[in-house]
């Protein structure tokens, strides 16, 4: 399989399957902008050289016509296993959260608090499974970060329902927050 196949499938995951791993944010008609998607490929190390160009070749490339590009943004033609709606709409969010994240982030979480970096919204996981799974691709040994969902609310952070997977937030600082035992996130 050659490169702009493979990156082909890569991205066909992401938007169609498994937007939550790759943390994008898509608006209700499937779009991610491209900015976001290159990032999230970036942080895996057979995708750290990506570029829009290599994206753009792909599409033109594909007999199968499988995504297309606008305006700085990119979906899939068809194939979502997955509700397209990132809603931002404010809700009460179940009492615990989880993030998983690599261990090199970990000493500035604790510092700072979760922050979005080059996204809308901090990204978390309504189950242990979706945090590792997003914490697999900043690290094959990932942390994973329980955060106090229900104080925080009732402390005045605002969460927003993004998926049956996802919750969204603008930030979470990091009094709410406290690191899983590895063992944890393993038994599950």
């Amino acid at each position: 399989m050659n490169m702009s196949e493979e990156l082909s499938k890569e991205i066909s995951y992401a938007l169609r399957h498994a937007p939550w791993e790759y943390e994008l944010e898509m608006d209700e008609e499937g779009w991610v902008p491209v900015e976001q998607l290159l990032d999230a490929l970036h942080r895996n190390r057979a995708w750290k050289s990506v570029t829009t160009k290599d994206i753009e070749q792909m599409i033109e490339c594909s007999k199968k016509k499988r995504h297309e590009l606008k305006n700085g943004k990119i979906r899939a033609f068809y194939g979502h296993s997955i509700p397209m709606k990132i809603v931002k709409e404010e809700k009460m969010p179940p009492d615990v959260l989880y993030h998983g994240t690599a261990r090199r982030f970990i000493q500035s979480i604790m510092e700072k608090g979760l922050l979005p970096q080059n996204r809308q919204y901090v990204h978390l996981s309504q189950d242990l499974e979706t945090a590792e799974n997003v914490g697999k691709r900043h690290d094959d040994k990932p942390c994973i970060l329980i955060i106090d969902a229900k104080r925080a609310w009732n402390e005045g952070i605002k969460f927003y329902f993004g998926s049956e997977k996802v919750w969204l937030a603008d930030a979470i600082p990091s009094r709410y927050i406290r690191k899983a035992t590895y063992g944890l996130a393993v038994m599950h």
